[in-house]
């Protein structure tokens, strides 16, 4: 506007209280559906195609949800994906215009496929040409913003008066929350954002159910899957979400103790205890003598029933010839025509579309009734029950005596690294947020609760991120969150440490840092190998060296406690106390450990 002059604007010493406008607005309508459905936080990188509904947050709104600054769209997707899968509530992120929905694609599609469910706030236009702005308005402005994303989100609306709001957003929620889960996005021109409300726009009724029950599965069709479990001789069971909710987690143990099963959990979230005596997860070699395989809301069913060459990429099958799989979950519900997220077609002898969170329980049922009017089933369920234990015993001996091996190297070994931790947290409430340190925590921790763990991490670039939500959903029950973080990962988005600081987001980072992007690495050692090239030249383009990232000063430059770079062993469990007394505190802290590449 011209004669504006805001120069000598600056932040006040102290904020002032939220007035309500005397006048209301269209985003007004927004916010108080934000309200409505009970959404407490939204991340965001600000930007002026929802100034209103910026406006309307933090003064109409009360800063309800509460705003959470991020320097990046993508982290502010990230965060609301950690909440989601460590709490099980929505979170929203909000992202400005075109420009900040294509900073934000790639988290944005790492939410649709581990099925988060964000409630993400766009916005555009005007859409009304009349009142664009010159040029800014016309190059932050598409038709149908949302076609980017549209691949992967469950659904995106515009909507285009501000009474169509209210029914827009009371159906992106239903289908955000509705299984399988995942992220809407809703777009808000900014005219009707910034426009004087006329009239009263009504909210949906206050009895309207806002998510639909869960589907339960056929009767027949789960008798069925009954009785081949009973008869079955070695069954196995597999699983990938079925402890996405608490519930679930303890659900499962009673599925498996029902029947003396094994357990392989693939992580998807913490589906199952990992002391228990079933549980076999990363071991394959129980599928060798499988006659049974059942799955409990899986997608990634043939990454542990089978064997890789990678080089080659020949898959060999681990299950023999008869074995007999049953597939219960969400089969092909939400199957995305763009990504192949859905992975290889399992041809299952028997397929029940069901909310595990319905059909394991009937199933636990039904198999305990069963085995409770036969003795002889009882016992032969009670002796595979303790044969499994006895495998469960011998792996967890094995990993011990092998966390010992070079234990003293320097650079730090991960089961070291892993052991280290453990010491000093296994009496604390604790929280692990993605990375599993090549799975060593997983062998030397006791997951023993369904909140231990949000699930494996998915990818670089995304476990900063994702841990700061994780942080932030357990930040009011006062656990103490711990992310082993990679390097690698952190270097993506080392501004996010930050968010971290600005809002009071206490978390101990302890750092898996091996100088290096190893896991491509290792790919072209094999392109090496097979092609006769030079080993000692397949570091290029991979290493995180010459100069090495100094994590510790960065963190300290953004309000954290910070230690290291540490490569001796013994140092480890000093600095590490050091760094828990400060979490517990409220500062956030990191511990920049020197690993070994593997």
């Amino acid at each position: 506007m011209a004669g504006e002059d805001f120069r000598k604007v600056t932040r006040p010493e102290v904020t002032p209280e939220a007035e309500s406008p005397a006048e209301r607005w269209g985003a007004d309508v927004i916010v108080d559906l934000m309200h409505r459905y009970g959404l407490r936080f939204a991340a965001l990188n600000p930007g002026a195609s929802y100034r209103g509904l910026h406006d309307s947050i933090v003064n109409y709104g009360g800063n309800v949800p509460e705003m959470m600054l991020c320097q990046h769209e993508e982290t502010a997707v990230q965060i609301a994906h950690g909440y989601a899968k460590a709490s099980g509530k929505p979170m929203i992120a909000i992202l400005h215009n075109l420009v900040g929905l294509l900073h934000a694609n790639m988290a944005v599609y790492y939410a649709y496929i581990d099925r988060a469910p964000i409630f993400i706030v766009g916005a555009t236009g005007p859409m009304d040409e009349t009142k664009r702005r010159p040029r800014i308005d016309w190059i932050h402005t598409a038709q149908s913003q949302g076609a980017a994303i549209r691949d992967y989100t469950k659904w995106d609306y515009q909507p285009t008066v501000v009474d169509g709001v209210p029914e827009a957003f009371a159906r992106a929620y239903s289908v955000m929350m509705t299984e399988p889960r995942g992220p809407v996005y809703m777009c808000y021109d900014a005219w009707l954002q910034e426009q004087k409300l006329e009239h009263e726009v009504p909210l949906p009724p206050a009895g309207f159910q806002t998510v639909p029950s869960r589907i339960g599965p056929d009767p027949q069709a789960l008798a069925r899957a009954a009785e081949t479990l009973l008869q079955a001789q070695r069954p196995v069971i597999l699983t990938e979400y079925a402890g996405r909710e608490a519930q679930g987690f303890h659900d499962l143990v009673a599925l498996a103790e029902s029947l003396g099963a094994p357990v392989h959990d693939l992580n998807g979230r913490l589906n199952f205890p990992s002391c228990h005596p079933l549980n076999l997860s990363m071991d394959k070699s129980m599928f060798k003598d499988a006659d049974v395989v059942l799955c409990i809301d899986v997608r990634d069913w043939e990454k542990p029933t089978t064997t890789l060459t990678s080089t080659t990429r020949e898959l060999v099958s681990l299950t023999p010839q008869g074995c007999q799989w049953i597939d219960i979950g969400f089969g092909d519900l939400n199957i995305s025509a763009w990504a192949m997220d859905y992975q290889r077609l399992l041809y299952a002898d028997q397929r029940i579309v069901a909310d595990t969170m319905v059909a394991v329980p009937e199933l636990t049922r039904q198999l305990k009734q069963r085995v409770a009017a036969d003795p002889a089933l009882a016992e032969r369920i009670a002796k595979r029950s303790a044969a499994v234990g006895r495998r469960h015993a011998d792996l967890r001996a094995t990993w011990a005596r092998e966390a010992l091996e070079d234990r003293n190297a320097s650079p730090i070994t991960l089961p070291r690294l892993a052991s280290e931790v453990w010491e000093q947290i296994q009496d604390e409430d604790w929280v692990l947020t993605a990375g599993t340190l090549q799975d060593w925590t997983r062998k030397l921790w006791n997951f023993d609760q369904p909140h231990r763990h949000a699930g494996k991490s998915l990818g670089t670039a995304t476990q900063f991120g994702i841990s700061l939500g994780v942080a932030l959903a357990h930040r009011d029950q006062g656990r103490l969150v711990v992310d082993m973080q990679p390097d690698g990962d952190l270097m993506f988005d080392a501004g996010a440490m930050w968010v971290a600081a600005k809002h009071k987001i206490p978390m101990l980072v302890v750092m898996y840092n091996n100088r290096a992007y190893f896991n491509d690495w290792e790919h072209q050692i094999r392109m090496a190998k097979k092609r006769g090239t030079p080993l000692d030249r397949a570091y290029i383009g991979m290493d995180l060296d010459d100069p090495p990232p100094d994590f510790a000063s960065m963190a300290r430059s953004m309000g954290w406690h910070a230690e290291g770079p540490i490569d001796k062993p013994g140092d480890i469990a000093g600095a590490l106390k050091r760094a828990i007394e400060k979490v517990k505190a409220g500062q956030p802290a990191l511990i920049d450990t020197l690993t070994q590449k593997r």
